[in-house]
């Protein structure tokens, strides 16, 4: 599992990924995002891409199931 937050983005906040549940957490001003089924590849290529926020648009937003998770 890794978080990623050490990076500038307009949209995305912190990236945390495990690559044993495909599971992809997103933290957007709106709150805390849980995305299944993504690849370790996809995972990698968002944490190295200039834009996250164009890059989670074309592959990832619409393209997977979602939850927002509660925070307590």
């Amino acid at each position: 599992m890794f978080i990623k937050s050490d990076f500038k983005s307009s949209t995305i906040q912190s990236i945390a990924y495990d690559k044993d549940e495909k599971k992809l957490w997103l933290t957007f001003k709106s709150g805390l995002y849980e995305y299944e089924g993504v690849e370790p590849e996809l995972a990698d290529a968002l944490v190295e891409s200039e834009s996250k926020g164009k890059f989670f648009s074309a592959n990832i937003k619409d393209k997977f199931t979602f939850v927002k998770v509660e925070q307590e």
